[in-house]
């Protein structure tokens, strides 16, 4: 299946779902619902309850060529690239639910959402696919383990070979040390000399999509595997775990919210010396 017609499912999957039902009266639509859970106040209900979907495993190495393209279809970029990976990947196997999901939503994390340089979307379509299947108590482990993995590893390790869209050949690496669109390219740019508006930059963000989606699709196996039970193997980051021993809660300093390394932006190196005032 090629990526346009995988690109159709997101937006065919509702209209044919809803075109189906519009179909339906009476005891026959009743009977081809997914019941609905109860809403807030009379509010909303999500069909078929909440995180009502089931996780299937996938191929890690079947879904990164699926990631790398779909980061490129149409320009939607690392969110988009490594949500479709996963959830695409499932609606081509099994249909609905999964392809009733508009997918080109996930373009909104495309430049750390918006061109903003928050968190790498890559990332952030990692984690919103964890949360279709798990409550936060069972998903924020496996965003933990991802964005741990994510600030310690040399980036990128994906090569397309002759299948690359943007530049072909071999990419020099660097670990960011940070879950942040901003610091990540910033601290590659810095490290490479290469423009954060060049083909090898947009070529690294692309690769990193499909990196991105083969260890997210290696920790949503182990969990199915090992269901509830399932733990992280990444410790906390030694910086957030000293800073915290002051900073964190019931501290006597609680002012610090957040998991991710605190050095990057706190080391005072020179990289993040006052850039403010009397500059050149």
């Amino acid at each position: 299946m090629d990526l346009s017609r995988r690109a159709m499912l997101g937006a065919m999957g509702g209209l044919v779902a809803g075109g189906a039902l519009a179909s339906f009266s009476g005891s026959s639509m009743a009977a081809n619902t997914p019941a609905m859970s109860e809403g807030r106040n009379g509010h909303f209900a999500q069909m078929g309850g909440e995180f009502s979907w089931e996780p299937k495993k996938l191929v890690a190495a079947e879904c990164a060529p699926v990631a790398y393209d779909g980061y490129w279809y149409k320009g939607f970029g690392c969110g988009y690239g490594v949500f479709y990976s996963i959830i695409g990947t499932m609606a081509e196997k099994y249909g609905a639910p999964y392809n009733t999901y508009p997918f080109s939503m996930m373009e909104m994390f495309k430049g750390g959402v918006s061109d903003w340089g928050t968190v790498c979307g890559a990332l952030a379509g990692a984690a919103a696919a964890f949360f279709c299947f798990f409550p936060r108590k069972e998903a924020n482990p496996m965003v933990s383990e991802l964005f741990r993995w994510y600030e310690k590893t040399a980036f990128p390790i994906y090569n397309p070979g002759d299948a690359a869209q943007g530049f072909k050949g071999e990419l020099p690496t660097s670990v960011s040390r940070s879950v942040l669109c901003h610091v990540s390219v910033s601290t590659w740019c810095h490290t490479t000399g290469k423009a954060a508006n060049s083909k090898e930059r947009s070529e690294r963000c692309g690769r990193i999509t499909a990196d991105v989606s083969a260890k997210a699709i290696e920790i949503l196996n182990a969990k199915i595997d090992a269901g509830k039970e399932w733990k992280g193997a990444l410790a906390k980051q030694e910086s957030v775990a000293g800073c915290t021993t002051c900073h964190g809660k019931g501290q006597m300093s609680d002012m610090q919210k957040g998991n991710m390394d605190c050095t990057p932006c706190h080391s005072g190196s020179s990289a993040v010396a006052d850039k403010f005032h009397n500059h050149p």
